[in-house]
């Protein structure tokens, strides 16, 4: 195995290693959830009476990404940075929408509602990820490759 696609494999190991952990050990990513999430109870999933380190949408954001790593490390291939953002403001669309309703109060959505709409741009960000670790080499501009 080259050392890319170690890399690639090691990187969606971690991936998973990180919902793993969010899910069964709640204790531990508690300390170093609340500086990426708010962590609000009211919006975070309980799992056998502890709540997760981070919200329902963070959730939905490690998972669609956990989904998206072992199918982009065997698949993934370089991709065009305007498509990339593309691909991304798209998979992004359901997560801005319910986050705007629900900040303006017009519509109060549920931790469920808010994880699924989290899963696309979770999947669609590490599916990039995965493009960018792809893209060969050749193609790389010069001071990427030293």
């Amino acid at each position: 195995m080259n050392e890319e696609r170690l890399a690639r494999v090691v990187l969606a190991a971690s991936v998973w290693l990180w919902v793993l952990a969010v899910v069964f050990a709640p204790g531990a990513v508690f300390p170093i959830g609340h500086f990426i999430c708010h962590q609000r109870p009211e919006r975070s999933f309980f799992f056998h009476g502890h709540q997760l380190g981070v919200c329902a949408r963070c959730t939905g954001l490690y998972v669609g990404a956990a989904l998206a790593a072992p199918l982009a490390c065997a698949l993934a291939v370089g991709v065009s940075s305007r498509r990339s953002r593309v691909v991304l403001g798209v998979a992004a669309l359901p997560t801005l929408l319910t986050w705007t309703l629900e900040f303006a109060g017009l519509i109060p959505f549920s931790n469920w509602s808010r994880f699924a709409a989290a899963l696309p741009l979770g999947f669609a960000a590490a599916w990039l990820v995965f493009s960018a670790l792809a893209e060969p080499a050749s193609v790389r501009p010069v001071a990427e490759r030293r």
